[in-house]
């Protein structure tokens, strides 16, 4: 009897700290974070710097520690900034005929050499997916010697439904277009064309248009194999690239989804580039505040929350607007992250574990600034228990189900699925993994250095709303996903993201409270 009291006064207890959540607490910072004054919140500019300083105040006025460097909120990224000055040119010629393609309508690109001048004249080889996977028995690059050439392939993997090959239809690292510049790199070539398709990388040319602008990257060390020029081409453009070998952009794409494909020269094709590049050493920093726990002994250990605060600056304008504000993207992250800090701080008792929240750098470049984190952690790796992320957060009200994106490759999925239950939703497994959800947020930084850590995310199951709610308020926005048109309005609902702080204040509760953390799990 005595022991069931006391559950229920636990139980009491929880439900008051998760209901110091509130919706419209969220709603100022989002406004703020995305308004015009932070220009977009780019990486190394003055909107940027003002997102960070703000986020660090929220941080000092909940009564956070700082958990940054010297004292500070503030842990510094050390990146370069490089930029396509205007006036370069790629050209791609064969038998008497000459290609010349157009910045932004025809290919972005960005220099990996960290050099301010590229240069060169070289034979084409289309090298399928670009991968090499011992473990699949797949080498697209087997066979061939690329030292000096240009590259041409797709982005994505081989199509598969067998768990054992390519893990089925769930996109792996090596479908990623950061893996293919990688490992075109450390093949010896000297560019890497990416064809474009939208159903290849999961999402339409604007995206990519819209990264025609200075690219934060992390500074080169001496010696490591770079390419100088890392472009992306349009599906026009790839077809008229082929084209002059005699091929098709579905002809190739065929191809390099059949077992046994073989790279193969492009003909006569020569592509050849001639660029300058602006270059910027720049420093941005991740945002890190500290509750300590209540354990003596526990409170060395931590449940990390993270977001990331940037979005992609000011760009090209699309109808007359330049600033991309991020206002999904992640401005509701932000605001969910500093209002759970502010709850976890003001709670009594506080979790036996500390509780680290962190505003993380450069997401839309990479994961720059959330692996700068994990692999220069203000605490070992070791003792941070999980690591819980937020990004992008739906503004039409409250949902049925969760999106628990890498959760299930941790040792706390139970744990998850039952904190779930108790906030009436259920977990939905990503209805896109071909997409490749889970190397392209922030947890995947902590993943990959062995800490448990996986994305909280809305599901599309709304309230006392048709089934079909989340595919019509998509077809009324329009594509929002890194445009201009990312702007805050008034008429927003905050009851989703009022919902989901709680849920993922009530689970980092659980996790910080747990007598002992489970045994760690490869999340390959």
């Amino acid at each position: 009897m005595k022991s069931s009291i006391l559950l229920l006064a636990a139980a009491a207890t929880l439900s008051a700290q998760i209901d110091r959540i509130e919706g419209e607490r969220i709603r100022p910072h989002v406004k703020f974070l995305s308004s015009d004054l932070l220009e977009g919140r780019g990486v190394g500019a003055r909107g940027g710097q003002l997102a960070a300083e703000y986020i660090a105040a929220q941080f000092a006025a909940a009564g956070l520690k700082p958990g940054g460097e010297n004292g500070t909120y503030f842990q510094r990224v050390p990146l370069r900034s490089v930029e396509v000055e205007p006036g370069g040119a790629l050209t791609a010629t064969a038998g008497g005929k000459s290609i010349s393609f157009k910045w932004l309508d025809d290919f972005v690109a960005t220099s990996h050499t960290q050099e301010p001048t590229g240069q060169f004249d070289a034979e084409a080889v289309f090298v399928g997916h670009g991968i090499v996977a011992p473990e699949y028995q797949w080498d697209d690059y087997k066979g061939v010697d690329v030292k000096g050439k240009v590259v041409v392939l797709f982005t994505n993997e081989p199509p598969s439904t067998d768990a054992n090959f390519f893990k089925g239809k769930a996109l792996t690292y090596y479908g990623r277009w950061t893996y293919k510049y990688e490992e075109a790199a450390r093949q010896g070539a000297v560019a890497a064309i990416i064809i474009h398709t939208t159903p290849t990388a999961s999402y339409g040319w604007q995206v990519l248009r819209a990264n025609g602008r200075a690219q934060p990257q992390v500074r080169r060390a001496a010696g490591e194999p770079a390419l100088t020029l890392a472009a992306w081409v349009t599906t026009d453009a790839g077809a008229q690239l082929l084209g002059l070998a005699g091929r098709t952009v579905e002809e190739m794409l065929q191809a390099s989804d059949k077992r046994g494909f073989k790279a193969m020269p492009l003909g006569k094709i020569h592509v050849a580039g001639k660029f300058n590049f602006k270059l910027q050493d720049i420093e941005t920093v991740n945002v890190a505040g500290v509750v300590p726990g209540s354990d003596p002994k526990l409170s060395s250990e931590a449940v990390l929350y993270s977001a990331h605060w940037d979005h992609l600056g000011i760009g090209q304008p699309v109808n007359g607007d330049p600033i991309y504000n991020g206002a999904i993207d992640n401005a509701t992250g932000c605001g969910l992250l500093i209002e759970m800090a502010r709850a976890w701080s003001s709670m009594e008792p506080k979790p036996l574990r500390s509780g680290w929240f962190v505003a993380v750098a450069a997401e839309e470049s990479g994961l720059l600034g959330s692996r700068y984190f994990a692999d220069h952690p203000m605490l070992p790796a070791a003792q941070i228990a999980a690591n819980l992320n937020f990004d992008s957060f739906s503004p039409y009200g409250r949902v049925k189900d969760a999106i628990m994106t890498g959760a299930d490759r941790t040792s706390f999925f139970a744990l998850v699925q039952s904190v779930a239950e108790r906030h009436r939703l259920s977990i939905k497994p990503d209805g896109h993994p071909e997409s490749g959800g889970y190397y392209r947020s922030d947890h995947y930084s902590f993943a990959r250095v062995g800490i448990p850590a996986f994305s909280i995310n809305m599901g599309g199951e709304y309230e006392g709303r048709p089934s079909d709610y989340a595919a019509q308020k998509a077809k009324e926005e329009g594509s929002t996903y890194h445009q201009p048109s990312d702007e805050y309005k008034a008429s927003w609902d905050f009851s989703g993201m009022e919902q989901f702080a709680r849920f993922g204040l009530a689970l980092g509760i659980e996790i910080g409270n747990l007598e002992k953390i489970p045994p760690r799990v490869d999340a390959k």
